[in-house]
Order: C-alpha cells, then structure tokens, then sequence
C-alpha cells in the first residue's frame, strides 16, 4: 500500500515527527495494515524533498514505537499491533493527548458539542476501532 505523506515547513511541529504522526494515524485508521511497505528512506526524502537524514530519523522512531520493522535489503514493512507500553503508560500518553488536542480545539473557539460531534465523526471512520 502506498501511504501519502504530507509536510508543512514552517510548522511548529519537526518533519521527522510529521512523518511519524501521518504513518501512525494511517495505521490506526487502516489505511496501513500489517506488510504493508514503505517508501524507501531515499524514495520518500526525494519526494518531500527533505533530507534523508530526517527520513531515517522517523523511520528509527517508527520501528522503536513497535509500528514498524526493518528487513535488511527489503525495506521497512507496517507490523501487526502489539501493545509496548504498561496500562499506566497507556493512560498517561492518552491523558496527554487528549488534554493537548482539548485545549488546541477550546482556544480555536469550538463549543463542546461540536467537539464531540466532530470525535464521534472520526471515529465512525476508524475502520479497525475495538469496542
């Protein structure tokens, strides 16, 4: 599967981590699944025309985060979810997250309700959600 990486420069927020947050919301959305390739380090450089270095850098993260492995001469492939983290960790990244994406959408001037309307909208979209 192919995945479409796109960057902001100027954005506050680093091009390696850019790449990482697009490849993770793919996986958790299904749009990549588990043997699902990659774009080479050189591939996906040339064509976001950043340096490679800062390609590798993501793909490092990807693949310490446990979303992705390395196979030597064959690329870097999308791995079957497995949870690296304590329940505590969960909840603490997922506090943080969501006290971050809460007080981003607040100081835009959303209302709760249109909030929530908009969470309950991604996730209908969310193909491999659990219940």
């Amino acid at each position: 599967m192919n995945i479409q990486v796109n960057i902001v420069l100027g954005s506050d927020v680093p091009i390696y981590r850019q790449i990482v947050e697009q490849v993770k919301h793919a996986v958790a959305t299904g749009a990549l699944s588990e043997g699902d390739t990659l774009p080479s380090i050189r591939a996906l450089a040339n064509r976001l025309v950043v340096n490679h270095n800062t390609v590798a850098k993501a793909y490092n993260l990807l693949v310490q985060d446990g979303i992705a492995r390395s196979e030597k001469g064959r690329g870097l492939f999308i791995t079957a979810p497995r949870n690296l983290y304590s329940q505590e960790e969960l909840r603490r990244r997922f506090d943080e997250a969501a006290d971050r994406f809460v007080g981003d959408v607040l100081m835009l001037g959303f209302k709760k309700s249109e909030i929530v309307a908009a969470i309950q909208s991604r996730l209908a979209e969310v193909t491999i959600l659990k219940d």
